[in-house]
């Protein structure tokens, strides 16, 4: 089965804010990609907003009302796998992940979402729909996820040299969303130096887009920030830092990728 990842660095999503602000809709492209990778007209969408365990259901229930508001309008049937559902309905959460087409996880805490999934068994379920040929998607932590491990804000590892959390191990690589941020592309490259991995840095409104054995870059308008949105391939060699721009809108390579190598400009 063709395997299908699609990362997104970060970017708003039309979303109600805490002061009843409407926030613009700045990932339209890159949701509009995710439907179509499930070749279907109209796939099943099943919404996960674990990375919100720390705020409540509302949180939860806010954030699906959004998405689901998205993804119908891009013809998708769509349902949500709450938290207590993952906790309590083991029959519930074998339907909906068989049932779905595409797997969306949204942004929040990524240390809480990946140990309620490895306490219930749902990374499991996850490494399976992948293998099965479903789209795995998200954002932010529900981007690090998909990827060996990442960058996290976590109060316990945000300031500490080697920060890192381990996630599903689906691709070989550490990840690092919303690098816009100012100061945060030095914190990571910082990181990535007591880490021997790849590092794939990307700001918001950038995404990267895995299928099988090769990859691309998806790019969209800011619309909240002004700013060039970017996508990094970044390591450390022998005491040096290495990075370079990824900027391919063709399929490239994974492997290429996912490599250290000498074409790669020294910073």
């Amino acid at each position: 089965m063709t395997k299908k990842i699609v990362a997104i660095g970060g970017g708003e999503n039309g979303r109600i804010n805490s002061k009843g602000e409407q926030k613009p809709y700045e990932t339209r492209e890159i949701d509009q990609e995710i439907v179509k990778l499930a070749n279907k007209e109209h796939p099943n969408f099943l919404f996960l907003a674990h990375s919100q365990i720390a705020f409540g259901e509302s949180a939860e229930e806010n954030y699906y009302n959004v998405i689901k508001k998205i993804y119908e309008n891009l013809g998708c049937e769509v349902r949500w796998l709450k938290i207590s559902e993952l906790k309590d309905d083991l029959n519930k959460t074998k339907q909906d992940v068989e049932w779905a087409d595409i797997i969306y996880e949204g942004g929040g805490a990524t240390e809480l979402m990946i140990k309620l999934w490895k306490e219930t068994g749902f990374d499991s379920f996850l490494k399976k729909a992948y293998e099965s040929g479903k789209v795995m998607c998200g954002i932010s932590a529900g981007a690090i996820c998909w990827f060996n491990s990442g960058f996290t804000d976590d109060p316990k590892l945000k300031d500490v040299e080697g920060n890192r959390i381990y996630a599903l191990d689906l691709v070989d690589a550490y990840f690092s969303p919303h690098c816009q941020i100012e100061g945060k592309l030095d914190r990571v490259r910082t990181s990535l130096k007591h880490i021997d991995k790849v590092g794939i840095l990307l700001s918001n409104c950038a995404a990267i887009e895995i299928i099988d054995d090769e990859y691309r870059i998806i790019k969209t308008k800011p619309i909240e920030e002004i700013f060039e949105p970017f996508a990094y391939k970044t390591y450390w060699e022998n005491e040096e830092l290495f990075e370079e721009e990824l900027n391919n809108t063709e399929f490239k390579p994974l492997d290429e990728l996912l490599s250290k190598n000498i074409n790669t400009k020294k910073l």
